[in-house]
């Protein structure tokens, strides 16, 4: 069997399972409304609160109000009369820019700002929603979402495959699993990145106290195996333009390797790069790099190339796609800024 992080979706006394965490061995006694609000994106305590009145909050397997405490190792789920809302997809009639396509599969550029598949607060407009549209009968994966193979951030643009056979998933599914896929991505981080090529390695997984953000963990105690090849390709002074290849697929990967290894990328809200981390405390600079914020209101990342297999032919078929005009702009503006910049 595929190995895939796969989401809980089970149905217990025709309650179905929304959201399942287990709290870490060093959790201190905390109201379970507060406990949840720091692992749902989007939730308010309000909703939280409302749904332990309706006795949907369980730890342990037992009902719960919103002030009972959870404690180390309790078992804190969330179940609800109707399945979660990901998996009633609705097609929708959204444009796909199609790089390539034949009977077993396509590979699609993504568009940032699209999220991939429906999730907590984003049931609609997804790439999910735009495929059942356009294609019938597209094979489901382990977590039920029809045609992934693999899926990039809402807010970073660029390649993605999708199979539309149940041969291409599972051959293609198998490439990313053992490592031979190729992947490629240009990003944009904060500093002037001190070697020209190198490895970011450190397993990854969901930050300790943050639960929408992960984390990395050096000594391989916690998460993933996580492996990120980068090379420099130009240098702005305070900004530097990277090529990073994926040797593992890790949620976040780059952008937590990159925060880790001290280059967070350019406007990454949710890891510090919507900060002026480098440079000058000039005014004049400050609207400098607030104009390039404006330009890129996303974190500067794009899944330039995708290379694999192909699951019929056996041919090596690599894509490359060239950057969007947001994060190009940018990049412009960075590099006409490090030409009149005294060195």
């Amino acid at each position: 069997m595929l190995e895939y992080q796969q989401e809980d979706f089970d149905q217990q006394d025709d309650l179905y399972e929304h959201y399942s965490f287990t709290a870490g061995k060093g959790q201190e006694p905390l109201r379970v409304d507060k406990f949840l609000m720091n692992f749902i994106e989007n939730a308010t305590r309000n909703k939280i609160q409302q749904a332990a009145k309706a006795g949907n909050i369980y730890v342990n397997g037992q009902a719960v109000k919103s002030n009972h405490k959870v404690k180390a190792n309790d078992q804190v789920k969330v179940l609800f009369e109707h399945p979660p809302h990901e998996y009633l997809l609705t097609p929708e009639d959204i444009p796909l820019d199609i790089v390539y396509e034949d009977q077993e599969l396509l590979v699609v550029n993504k568009p940032a700002g699209m999220v991939v598949h429906p999730g907590h607060g984003n049931y609609a407009g997804t790439l999910i929603n735009a495929l059942i549209f356009h294609f019938d009968n597209l094979p489901l994966n382990n977590n039920e979402r029809p045609g992934l193979v693999h899926r990039i951030d809402k807010d970073t643009s660029g390649l993605l495959v999708v199979a539309k056979t149940e041969n291409a998933l599972s051959h293609l599914s198998k490439q990313f699993f053992h490592k031979t896929s190729e992947r490629e991505y240009l990003a944009l981080v904060w500093g002037d990145v001190k070697e020209d090529e190198g490895i970011v390695e450190g397993h990854i997984a969901r930050h300790p106290k943050n639960r929408l953000q992960m984390a990395v963990f050096p000594e391989g105690d916690q998460g993933k195996e996580a492996v990120t090849h980068y090379k420099v390709l130009e240098r702005f002074g305070y900004v530097t333009l990277v090529s990073c290849r994926l040797e593992t697929g890790r949620t976040h990967q780059i952008r937590v390797h990159m925060k880790f290894a001290g280059h967070p990328l350019f406007n990454d809200e949710r890891y510090g790069g919507d900060k002026i981390l480098k440079g000058t405390t000039f005014t004049k600079y400050k609207q400098f790099v607030e104009n390039c914020f404006s330009i890129l209101p996303r974190q500067a990342l794009h899944a330039k190339t995708l290379g694999f297999e192909h699951p019929v032919s056996g041919k090596f078929l690599r894509f490359d796609t060239p950057l969007p005009e947001d994060m190009e702009q940018c990049i412009e503006k960075w590099r006409q800024y490090a030409k009149h910049q005294v060195r």
